[in-house]
């Protein structure tokens, strides 16, 4: 009972709602903010949160965790019970950039004087892709893009739904714009010709996620829209991460777990924070190419790989901690396979497969914490 109420009492309360009991049938509850604008965000209007993290939590080392908000009943509970109780954190991306993309994180960070990466991002689909509008007919009224998935529409369908407008009238028949209009809105299609449909891009998913230009390239199409889809928003992480600029002017250690291509480490980039040390962990071949080409192009600081977290143990984060003195970030998102709403087989939580590497997470940071710790003793 007393360690319960400690657990209450550390947790970062406010604004998106205080943090829900997970005490009995209570633990299932934690329902998303509407609009899912997170603490706060620059030119966001509605009322800023004030939030208390107890000593304890609070850091060096910090920590970032990031997942899908729209995860199955409870889990978000279970993640925040598991990182000392510390209020999610729900953003939309498409409050700061032209495409959806529902996220939690869960941090130890400061939440006041963010500021976001400038220039701003453009807003809208228009402002991103301007060259669209001439094609773009009145009656699809989109100004932002859905979440930017891990594939693309098919070729077969594309060309379906041009056969179908031209053989329509103009406008063509409600029946028919709302078809058209369903599968713009699932595959995040754009208007490239008259009646012509097409899915972005890799180089406009780029821009989209606040990624460089050609950072993907290198790689299979496939893979780029895999790796793209599965990546951070940069900007949305960048305006979280922009506390730390004031806070390390000579740099920092960062131990990323699940580093993926990187929205991370491009995000502490853009805001001219200075990787002294990067320990990164990733079992993706084609998302370790990206990384390994960017960071060569880009950083002067050290770069250790790591395939996989279950290699990570204790020992080995322990000899990084005697060689760099620390980590200042321990950074990350484990898999969303099993959390997903659009895995509709194998939704199974914090338990699936690949979604229980969400352990190995809070194991390597519990470790990080407890050893930096023990050595300012």
């Amino acid at each position: 009972m007393e360690e319960s109420r400690k657990k209450r009492k550390r947790y970062g309360g406010g604004g998106q709602g205080n943090r829900p009991s997970l005490d009995g049938s209570d633990e299932e509850s934690m329902p998303l903010p509407n609009p899912m604008v997170g603490f706060n965000l620059p030119g966001y209007s509605g009322s800023s949160v004030t939030r208390m993290l107890s000593k304890l939590d609070t850091g060096p080392p910090f920590f970032y965790y990031e997942n899908v908000a729209r995860a199955p009943k409870g889990e978000w509970a279970k993640i925040s019970r598991n990182l000392f109780d510390i209020q999610p954190e729900f953003v939309d991306s498409l409050h700061l950039c032209a495409a959806a993309r529902k996220r939690g994180y869960i941090h130890n960070l400061p939440i006041e004087n963010r500021s976001p990466l400038l220039p701003l991002p453009p807003k809208t689909i228009f402002e991103a892709f301007p060259h669209y509008k001439k094609w773009w007919p009145s009656w699809d009224t989109r100004t932002h893009l859905n979440c930017l998935q891990t594939c693309v529409a098919s070729a077969k369908l594309t060309d379906r739904i041009q056969r179908a407008l031209v053989s329509s009238s103009n406008p063509p028949p409600k029946s028919v714009q709302k078809d058209v209009m369903d599968e713009c809105k699932k595959w995040n299609l754009i208007w490239v010709g008259k009646n012509k449909v097409a899915p972005l891009e890799p180089h406009e998913m780029e821009l989209l996620l606040g990624f460089p230009r050609d950072h993907t390239r290198g790689v299979g199409k496939t893979q780029r829209y895999k790796s793209l889809g599965n990546s951070f928003q940069v900007d949305t992480v960048a305006y979280h991460l922009s506390v730390l600029r004031r806070m390390f002017p000579n740099g920092v250690r960062v131990l990323s777990l699940f580093t993926g291509i990187g929205g991370g480490e491009v995000a502490l980039h853009k805001l001219g924070i200075h990787m002294r040390v990067v320990i990164s962990v990733e079992i993706g071949e084609a998302s370790k190419k990206i990384f390994r080409s960017w960071w060569d192009q880009t950083q002067t600081g050290t770069l250790i790989e790591i395939d996989d977290v279950k290699s990570l143990t204790n020992d080995r984060v322990a000899s990084f901690i005697s060689q760099f003195g620390g980590f200042d970030l321990v950074i990350g998102g484990s898999p969303c396979n099993n959390l997903a709403g659009s895995n509709r087989h194998h939704r199974d939580g914090l338990e699936g497969k690949h979604s229980a590497l969400f352990y190995d997470y809070v194991r390597i940071l519990n470790f990080v914490k407890s050893t930096m710790a023990g050595r300012r003793m």
